[in-house]
């Protein structure tokens, strides 16, 4: 095809030359006013930004849209006043159920209100309790609370009240049970130290120690996946870890931690008795740190192609194995049962002194429960008469037949045959 080279137009100017490529070329391009940009057609002159011209309102956002007027008894607050620095977020409904159930102070109900048909229950009792409802977007709320699984709903209350070793050895002291700790070094992801903190809870742990550095926070996230169980336990934060479990070595406590090279199987462990259960973290494992301090270390078989197990499910497992070796009673019953598993001879290398009480009741013989006797019942009067004897049956012999006489015998054998009887 040969090459015509630019093609000329036509125009009411006359004949002009058009460019080749030129695809947005028009004939009177040249002689069209320049387009003014949208900021010169909407501002005043010496004027700049959207607020002269537009109301304070950019293009896109004049969408005649009203915003929406909250409920009676709601409020609308601000993004930045949702929660303040001293105050701490409780995200979800089995959470923010919990956090009721266990009285903690609070302060405002954030909810959103396409999903406030699930949680009309919370709300109301939040109104009863004259707390301040305030609805808020869902994007919102994630932005608030640091995830996206909150459920459409969180409870704003006061700070935490972290715990002592005191304290975790004092509830146990109340519930008449030997000491038993979680201690969770290093863990990273809040959706572990969440599940370990539910299991602890329903294997009956004491307290749960964890270090205040290189540690996953117990956020919104954490007790999301705890199912509010945090809200039951006592958390101690350490600043030095290794010297939390010192003293717990010092009151008597064993420290067994989860290694996969140890050679012993946590099924032919000794899980009883005053016990400190120690996790590492998901990469590392048990620091170094709190290796050397270790009374005895177990492991998990592994029978399949994975080397080893989520540090929430391993950490599960030994918590149901240590509770399965531990006495099922409480208060005095339950020491007793302990105190009868232990040999006598280990006892006093094992106990300290905030549980010498205890222990020394468990030793004392148990009194002797007296057998219960069975008293039967009156009988009533009727029953009480003797009944008639029945009279016993005799059974009478039929008469044999009368023999013949003795003169007739000897006649007939007389008789001979063929000859007649004489008459």
């Amino acid at each position: 095809m040969q090459d015509r080279g630019p093609q000329q137009q036509r125009s009411p100017g006359g004949w002009q030359t058009r460019p080749e490529r030129d695809e947005g070329w028009s004939p009177d391009r040249e002689s069209r006013p320049r387009r003014e940009p949208f900021r010169e057609r909407h501002e005043p002159s010496g004027e700049r930004g959207f607020d002269a011209g537009t109301g304070g309102r950019r293009p896109y956002d004049d969408r005649g849209a009203e915003p929406r007027t909250p409920a009676h008894g709601e409020e609308a607050l601000p993004r930045a006043d949702l929660l303040a620095e001293d105050e701490e977020l409780v995200a979800g409904r089995r959470p923010v159920a919990e956090a009721f159930a266990a009285h903690r102070p609070a302060k405002r109900l954030l909810v959103v209100p396409e999903r406030r048909a699930g949680l009309e229950q919370l709300v109301l009792h939040a109104t009863s309790l004259r707390i301040p409802v305030v609805e808020v977007e869902g994007g919102t709320l994630t932005a608030v609370s640091g995830f996206d699984g909150h459920q459409g709903i969180a409870l704003v209350v006061e700070p935490r009240r972290w715990a002592t070793l005191d304290d975790v050895l004092a509830r146990a002291k109340e519930r008449g049970e030997s000491p038993f700790v979680l201690v969770l070094d290093s863990l990273e992801d809040p959706q572990n130290v969440g599940t370990l903190l539910r299991t602890a809870d329903a294997c009956g742990v004491h307290g749960v120690l964890f270090p205040t550095r290189h540690s996953a926070p117990i956020s919104p996230a954490a007790v999301k996946a705890s199912a509010g169980a945090v809200e039951h336990l006592l958390l101690v934060p350490l600043d030095d870890l290794g010297g939390g479990l010192v003293d717990l070595h010092s009151r008597g406590l064993r420290i067994v931690g989860a290694d996969e090279k140890a050679a012993l199987s946590y099924r032919d462990a000794d899980l009883r008795g005053p016990l400190a259960l120690a996790v590492g973290s998901e990469g590392h494992g048990i620091s170094g740190g709190i290796r050397r301090r270790l009374d005895l270390a177990v492991r998990i078989p592994m029978h399949g192609q994975v080397a080893s197990l989520n540090v929430a499910v391993a950490g599960s497992v030994l918590l149901f194995e240590a509770a399965s070796q531990r006495p099922h009673g409480t208060g005095a019953e339950a020491a007793a049962q302990e105190a009868a598993d232990v040999p006598v001879e280990e006892l006093p290398d094992m106990v300290a002194a905030p549980i010498e009480p205890a222990l020394a009741a468990a030793r004392e013989p148990a009194p002797a429960t007296p057998k219960r006797t069975r008293v039967a019942k009156p009988l009533p009067a009727a029953a009480r008469e003797p009944a008639p004897a029945t009279p016993k049956r005799t059974r009478v012999a039929k008469p044999l037949p009368a023999a013949p006489p003795e003169s007739d015998k000897t006649a007939d054998a007389e008789l001979l045959p063929g000859e007649p009887e004489s008459t």
